[in-house]
Parts: C-alpha cells; sequence; structure tokens
C-alpha cells in the first residue's frame, strides 16, 4: 500500500485545488450581474456576423488549414522517433539507421517550419483584409448616424470602438480561430498517439484531463470578467483623454490642471487594476496547468521507474526506456495546447466582446434617413417654408412651438432672439440635420424628407460660429469634397470673402499648414476661410449662424463686406447676435422661447416698437456706454 502513497498526494492536492477553485467559482458566480461580463448578444450570432467578413476569403482559409494539418505532423510524430532512437542506442546500434532517423525528424520539422511560416503569411494578409472591411463599415456607419445619435456618444469611445475593439476582433481571424482548431487537432493527435505507444500511461495522462478542463472552464468565467473590466477601462481612459486633451487650454486658463489630474489619476488607477486582476488570473492559471503537468511528469517517471527497476508490468505492458522518453515528450505536446486552448478561449471572449461592442454601433438604426421613393435636386431654387413645425430634442421639452414663415428664393432673411430661442435649430433643421416631430418642411414646394439627404445638403452652404478646420493645408480645408479645382479658382473665392488679405501674406499660401482644429489661426481667419470653403461649392442656400461672435472689428468689417457680397448668391438664412449684421436683411424674423411672434424688415420692425426694437434700443444702449 506504501507504494501508492504519491500517487495518492497528487491526487489530494489536485483534489485540494479543485475544491477550492470550485468554491470561488460559485461565489463569483452569485455576483456576476453585479460584474456586469455576461453579454447581450449570443456568441452564435457574433460568429455568424464576423463569419460574414471571412466569407469572401474561404479559399484562402482552406489553404491554411490543409498546411496546418501537415504542420503539427511534427508534434505527433517526433516523440515516436526520438523515442526509437533511444531504443536503437540501448539495443543494436547502427550509424545508417541513426542517419535515416535524423534526417526523417530533420524533414519532418523542416516542413513543420515551412507550413508554420505559409500559415501565418496567408492568416495575416487575411486578417489584415478582413480589418479594414470591419474598420470601413464601422466608420461608415458612424458616419450615417444623425447629429443628436452622435451628441449621444463620447468621441472617445468611437475611437476605441474604431480602434481597439477592431485589433481584438482581428485576432480572431489571424490567430484565435486557427489555433483553437490547431491545439484540438494536436490533442486529438498526441492522445492516439500516445494510446497506441502505451495506454497505461495514457490512462494515467487522462486522469489529469478532467481537472485541466474544470480549471480551465473556472479561469474562463474570471478572465473574462478581468477582460471586461480592462476594456471598460480603457474606453473610460479614452474618452477622458478626447474630451480633456481637446480642451486643455481651457484647464490652463482656469487653473484648473490639478482637478483634472486627480480625474485621470482615478481612471488610471481603475485601469491599472483591472489588469492588475488580469495578471493575477493568469498569474493563477498558468502555475496551475503547469503543476498538473509537472504531476503527471512525475507519475510518468514514477511507475517507469518502478516497473524497471522491480522488473513489473501494469495491465499487461512494459515500460521501456523508448516508451519512456516518447511519452515525456508527449506529455509536454499534450499539455501545452491544452494551456493555449485555454488562453485562445480567454483571447476569444475578448474578440467576442469587441466584435459585440462594435456591432452594437453598427445595430443603431440612424435616425434621420433617406425614405425608399427620396428624389435628387438638381438644382434649388431656394424657396423655403416652415409649416406649423413642432421640434424638440428630448421628448415634450418643445424648442420648436409651431413655427411657420416662408423665405422667397434669392431673399436674405435673419433670425434673432434671446439665447435658446430656437434660431440655430432652425437653420439645423433646414439642412435636415435632425427630424422634426410635427409639420412641414419644404424646399421649393417639396417636403425635404422626399429629398435624398445627400442631394439636400448638396445645394446648402453651412456657416457656423465654431468653424471646424482640419489638420492639412488652407487647399485642402477650403477644397474639401470639390476635385481638380486650380489654384486660381480656389483664389477667385478667397478674394470673394476677403480671405486672400491674410493668404497672401503667409509663407506657404495655400499650401500654408493648417494644425489641429486650425489653432495656427485666428477666429476671424477660420471664419474667412470657411466663408471660402462654402462659396467655392457654389451652394444656392447659404446658411450663417453665428459669423461675427467673438472677433475683432477689423475682422468684422471684412465679413461684413463678404456677407453683402454673398447676400447676392443665392437664399441666404442668418443668425447674429450682433443687430448691425443683419440690418441689410431682407427681413428678419424675431423668435421668443420658440415661436415666431415678428418679423419684417428692419426699419418695419423699428417703427412697430416690440420686441426687436427692445433688442435694437438695449444693444445699442450697451456700446454707446462701453
Amino acid at each position: 500500500m506504501r507504494e501508492y502513497y504519491p500517487i495518492l498526494l497528487v491526487g489530494a492536492i489536485v483534489g485540494i485545488l479543485a475544491t477550492v477553485f470550485i468554491i470561488a467559482f460559485a461565489t463569483m458566480k452569485d455576483k456576476k450581474e453585479a460584474f456586469g461580463f455576461e453579454r447581450n448578444m449570443k456568441d452564435s450570432e457574433i460568429i455568424r456576423r464576423l463569419l460574414r467578413y471571412a466569407k469572401p476569403y474561404w479559399k484562402n482559409y482552406i489553404l491554411i488549414f490543409f498546411v496546418l494539418i501537415v504542420s503539427i505532423v511534427y508534434d505527433i510524430i517526433s516523440p515516436r522517433i526520438v523515442g526509437g532512437i533511444e531504443e536503437m542506442v540501448k539495443g543494436q546500434f547502427e550509424m545508417p539507421a541513426l542517419f535515416r532517423m535524423v534526417l526523417l525528424y530533420a524533414g519532418i520539422l523542416i516542413v513543420s517550419l515551412v507550413g508554420n511560416y505559409i500559415q501565418a503569411i496567408q492568416l495575416q494578409k487575411v486578417g489584415q483584409k478582413i480589418l479594414t472591411a470591419i474598420r470601413e463599415d464601422l466608420f461608415v456607419h458612424i458616419e450615417s448616424l444623425s447629429h443628436d445619435q452622435l451628441n449621444h456618444i463620447p468621441v472617445g469611445k468611437l475611437v476605441t470602438r474604431e480602434c481597439n475593439d477592431t485589433n481584438a476582433i482581428s485576432m480572431l481571424f489571424t490567430n484565435i480561430l486557427v489555433n483553437f482548431f490547431k491545439n484540438i487537432l494536436i490533442i486529438v493527435g498526441v492522445f492516439a498517439a500516445m494510446l497506441t505507444l502505451n495506454y497505461e500511461l495514457t490512462l494515467m495522462v487522462t486522469c489529469f484531463v478532467p481537472f485541466i478542463v474544470l480549471f480551465t472552464m473556472i479561469f474562463r468565467k474570471f478572465s473574462r470578467r478581468a477582460y471586461r473590466r480592462v476594456k471598460d477601462g480603457t474606453t473610460d481612459i479614452n474618452t477622458f483623454l478626447s474630451e480633456n486633451l481637446s480642451g486643455i487650454k481651457i484647464t490652463q486658463i482656469f487653473n484648473n490642471e490639478e482637478k483634472k489630474l486627480g480625474e485621470f489619476r482615478e481612471k488610471n488607477v481603475k485601469l491599472a487594476k483591472a489588469r492588475r486582476q488580469e495578471i493575477l488570473v493568469f498569474s493563477i492559471f498558468r502555475p496551475v496547468v503547469y503543476m498538473l503537468y509537472i504531476s503527471s511528469v512525475m507519475l510518468l517517471l514514477y511507475l517507469s521507474g518502478k516497473g524497471y527497476i522491480q522488473n513489473t508490468s501494469f495491465m499487461g505492458q512494459t515500460i521501456t526506456s523508448g516508451v519512456l522518453v516518447s511519452f515525456y515528450m508527449y506529455i509536454s505536446k499534450f499539455f501545452n495546447p491544452i494551456q493555449n486552448l485555454a488562453e485562445t478561449f480567454n483571447w476569444l471572449q475578448s474578440a467576442m466582446a469587441s466584435a459585440e461592442k462594435d456591432f452594437s454601433i453598427m445595430d443603431m438604426e440612424p435616425e434621420v434617413v433617406d425614405e425608399p421613393d427620396a428624389i435628387e435636386l438638381d438644382h434649388v431654387k431656394g424657396e423655403i417654408e416652415f409649416r406649423n413645425v413642432w421640434f424638440a430634442y428630448e421628448k415634450d421639452e418643445w424648442i420648436l412651438k409651431d413655427v411657420s414663415f416662408h423665405v422667397n428664393p434669392k431673399e436674405t432673411v435673419a433670425f434673432v432672439g434671446a439665447t435658446g430661442a430656437g434660431k440655430t435649430t432652425i437653420l439645423s433643421l433646414v439642412c435636415r440635420n435632425y427630424d422634426i416631430q410635427k409639420g412641414q418642411i419644404l424646399v421649393d414646394g417639396i417636403d425635404i424628407r422626399h429629398i435624398k439627404m445627400q442631394s439636400l445638403r448638396k445645394h446648402f452652404g453651412q456657416m457656423l460660429q465654431d468653424v471646424f478646420l482640419f489638420a492639412g493645408t488652407i487647399r485642402s480645408n477650403i477644397v474639401l469634397r470639390e476635385e481638380g479645382l486650380s489654384d486660381e479658382e480656389i483664389m477667385e473665392a478667397c478674394r470673394y470673402v476677403n480671405a486672400d488679405h491674410f493668404i497672401d501674406r503667409l509663407p506657404g499660401g495655400l499650401d500654408e499648414e493648417v494644425r489641429e482644429r486650425g489653432n495656427n489661426f485666428s477666429a476671424g481667419q477660420r471664419q474667412l476661410l470657411s466663408f471660402a470653403r462654402t462659396i467655392i461649392h457654389k451652394p444656392d442656400v447659404m446658411i450663417l449662424d453665428e459669423a461675427t461672435a467673438n472677433i475683432d472689428t477689423e475682422t468684422e468689417q471684412l465679413i461684413q463686406n463678404s456677407l453683402e457680397k454673398m447676400m447676392n448668391i443665392g437664399t441666404m438664412l442668418i443668425v447674429a447676435h450682433r443687430l448691425s449684421t443683419i440690418q441689410h436683411a431682407d427681413r428678419i424674423i424675431v423668435i421668443n422661447h420658440g415661436e415666431v411672434i415678428e418679423q419684417g424688415s428692419h426699419f418695419e420692425l423699428l417703427e412697430q416698437r416690440g420686441a426687436y426694437y427692445e433688442l435694437y434700443k438695449l444693444q445699442y444702449s450697451d456700446e454707446d456706454a462701453s
């Protein structure tokens, strides 16, 4: 009985570990709702959608799996060859036979290495094509979302989805799936080879398999939770950085660096804690699997030594030195893919979680879409009409209430009123950046919902208060969607809006560098560039939102001169707090709490001595006082 004590000791240790892990698993399972790592989308649905991207490359994957089968022959045959060499060295040694076996070993190794190389190259090529397709689909879908939807999604979150999560998905096609099948094939092949070599030792090794499976299942749950926390922490940091690095000047102006550092440190510590938990999971799992491997090796040596020393057999089989060497190698090749398979499951969960996050963005239905029978507009005269329009950003919080007005072609109409009255909202609705809840908006007598958005917006030029310039050059920011424009055409547009005054003084001219958001230009210069890129696209309707806010007097004079020129191009809708900007408008519409309360020309409204008159009097009395 004493000779079986080592086996009983190993069994006791493994049993204790299994009990501890099961208790930990049961405790964590009760709290899974709090951890929130369960996904809402089924794995089968995620895989089905991902396989759509792999479908065009099915021939490549057939080649990859064929090469895969060839490459694993080394793992299955090499231990038998080494065991055969051991038997030969111990028995009747012949040098030619040794050379043949060494050459066979080397040949199989070379075939395996070539197969692995071909497999890696093919996987990377196919994986990068699939990754590109997923990123493009995600980017195109983000572009299709409405302004309201984009307002509710942090930019950092979208960046994380487009970059980090797609990289995790890429691993699914370049590494995870192939390694998953490779490890399974190796496990099956090695098990079959061991079984034919010595079923006694094979049964001994098999006794550890249930515990490996159990530990792997528990490890999957813990790793899934750890990865979800890491991903959430990464998203939080990206979102925080996207916002705060863009607004870092405001942080400096208000001496708020310490507060922002504290907020960043909190998120950073949270991510570091999540990564430590992730490392802790691996630091427990890997040694446990390695312990099972060492235990099986120890039992192998024990049973082999016992049988050799006592010259006994077990279950009718004798363990020779060649069998011992082969089994020693097989055990390593048996346990390594099992451990890799467990980690592959972990990476698979990470990829699936990332895919779900990306698909959750793709599954967002755009709120503003073309009707099935929407029409194209070849030309717009510029007639605009609001008929009893009601609009709210949030349910029942009406920004516009039963608004009606009519704008004639080539007419310049200005909207004035207090902040929050709904002026900018009107301009956004004309271009269908949002959809109204009640009423109609018509362009040339056609409801804008019956017009394709791309066609509608093509005829509108929007000049906003917060001008956005892209990193690049002045030329690229003016041209935007138009191609093949000459320098003379671009400069003609710049001269028309007086932007040439500062462009001609720049060393690079039209090729002058524009840094991120145009922060190397003044607010007035950015506004003039906005005018130029609007004019060069020859819009039929121009929308101007607070173009003269927060700029110096000299630049305002240039902009005012530009406005007077642009009024002759087509229909113009203007929002301005400075009444001097809109005095020459054909008509002024006064908005108050989302309702039209007055409309008429500048002088007509002054004569009425109503709300516009009070605004005019208040503004000019303030200017005189200053």
